[in-house]
C-alpha cells in the first residue's frame, strides 16, 4: 500500500489561523530550500484564500519579505516577488506595498542577474502603477526604466545582427518584459510626463512604433499617448517626425493600436506644428475613413477610436485647409451628429466638429 503523495516544492501547512504565521516563520530558516518551500505554500495560500491576504498585510508579516529581496539565491528572490505579485493583486496589498520599505530593495531587483527575477519585479510595479499613488511613488523610478527599455532595445538589435535564432519560449518572455517596462511607463507618464519626457522618451518610444509584436506596438503608443497631453511631449512628436508613422499605425490590424495612434495625433494637431504636418500627410481622408465605417458588432471597442479620431478633425478644421477638406464631408459629420441610435459622446463629439467646420469669422 503506498503513502500519501507530497509535495517535495511546498512546507507542511497548519491548520487553520496558524498557517501563515508558521509558514512566516519558516522564511527564517537558514536554508534556501526551505524558505523556498514556505514561499510555494504562501502562494498557493494567497491565491486561492483572499482571507490570507488580511492576515498577511495585519499580522504585520509583509516587512519580513524585505530579507528575502535581498537573498543570495535568486530562486527565493523571484518567489518573493512572486508572492508580492499576488498580494497586490488586492487594493490592500498595493497600498501595504506602498506604506511598506519594500520599494527601494525591490526596485533593485530590476537589475537582477536572473531574468524570470526582473519579469517578476515589472509585475509587481506595473500592478502597483495602477494606484495614482503608486504610480506617483514609482515616478522616480521613471528615468531607470526608460534605461531599461533602452537596454533591451540595443540587446534586440544585437541579436538581430548576429543572426541568433531564438527559441519561441525566449522570445516571448523577452517580450513579456518589454510590455511590461512599457506599461509601468505609462501609468506614471500619465500622473506625470516630464520624467519620461526628459529621459529621451518619445525618441525611445517611437522606435518601438515598428516593432513587430502588436503587445509592444500597443504599449508603446500608449505610452506616447500619455507624453503627448502636455506642450512639450506634442512638440516633441513633431521634431522626432514620429508622425509619419502614427498615420501609418492608424491603419494597423491591432484595434488599440490604431486608438492609441489616434490619441496621440488628437493631442499633437492642437499645436499649429503638429496640424501643418499631419495635413501635409493628407491624414483627413484616413480619419474621416475611421470616422465613418459601419461595424455595429464592435461600435463598443471602436468608440474610443472614432472619439479621438473626430476630436482630431476638429483640431485640423482651425488650419484653413483642413476646414476646406472637412467642408466636402460635412454630410458624413453631419449624419454621425444627428443620428438618434448613435452614442451620446460620439454625437456631441460629430456637433462639435460640425460647428468648427462651418464657422465663419
Amino acid at each position: 500500500m503506498t503513502g500519501p503523495l507530497v509535495d517535495s516544492t511546498r512546507a507542511p501547512v497548519a491548520f487553520g489561523r496558524r498557517a501563515v504565521p508558521k509558514l512566516f516563520g519558516g522564511l527564517l530558516r537558514p536554508e534556501a530550500d526551505t524558505r523556498l518551500r514556505a514561499l510555494g505554500s504562501l502562494c498557493d495560500l494567497i491565491h486561492h484564500d483572499h482571507e490570507r491576504v488580511y492576515q498577511t498585510i495585519r499580522g504585520g508579516f509583509m516587512e519580513q519579505l524585505k530579507v528575502l529581496l535581498e537573498d543570495e539565491d535568486s530562486s527565493v528572490r523571484t518567489k518573493t516577488c512572486e508572492l508580492l505579485h499576488l498580494l497586490t493583486s488586492h487594493s490592500m496589498g498595493r497600498q501595504a506595498l506602498l506604506f511598506s520599505s519594500l520599494l527601494p530593495p525591490l526596485s533593485q531587483l530590476l537589475d537582477d542577474s536572473s531574468p524570470s527575477c526582473r519579469r517578476s519585479v515589472l509585475r509587481v510595479l506595473d500592478r502597483l502603477a495602477l494606484l495614482p499613488a503608486g504610480a506617483e511613488a514609482l515616478l522616480p523610478l521613471v528615468p531607470k526604466l526608460m534605461l531599461k527599455l533602452r537596454e533591451e532595445e540595443q540587446e534586440e538589435e544585437k541579436k538581430e545582427k548576429e543572426e541568433k535564432k531564438e527559441k519561441e519560449e525566449e522570445k516571448k518572455e523577452e517580450e513579456e518584459e518589454e510590455v511590461l517596462l512599457l506599461s509601468t511607463i505609462t501609468s506614471c507618464s500619465r500622473l506625470d510626463a516630464l520624467p519620461a519626457l526628459a529621459s529621451d522618451g518619445v525618441s525611445l518610444l517611437g522606435r518601438r512604433l515598428s516593432h513587430r509584436s502588436p503587445n509592444i506596438r500597443r504599449e508603446a503608443s500608449a505610452a506616447l499617448m500619455s507624453l503627448s497631453v502636455c506642450e512639450d511631449g506634442r512638440r516633441q512628436m513633431c521634431e522626432e517626425e514620429l508622425l509619419p508613422v502614427l498615420v501609418d499605425l492608424l491603419q494597423d490590424q491591432d484595434l488599440e493600436v490604431q486608438t492609441n495612434a489616434a490619441g496621440v495625433i488628437m493631442y499633437t494637431v492642437i499645436i499649429t506644428a503638429g496640424k501643418q504636418r499631419c495635413l501635409d500627410l493628407n491624414v483627413v481622408p484616413v480619419l474621416l475613413d475611421l470616422v465613418s465605417r459601419d461595424k455595429e458588432e464592435e461600435e463598443e471597442r471602436r468608440k474610443a477610436l472614432v472619439l479621438y479620431s473626430l476630436r482630431a478633425l476638429t483640431a485640423l478644421a482651425e488650419a484653413p485647409v483642413g476646414r476646406v477638406l472637412l467642408l466636402e464631408q460635412l454630410p458624413l459629420l453631419v449624419r454621425r451628429s444627428e443620428a438618434e441610435e448613435e452614442d451620446q459622446d460620439i454625437r456631441r463629439a460629430a456637433q462639435t466638429a460640425v460647428r468648427v467646420v462651418t464657422w465663419t469669422p
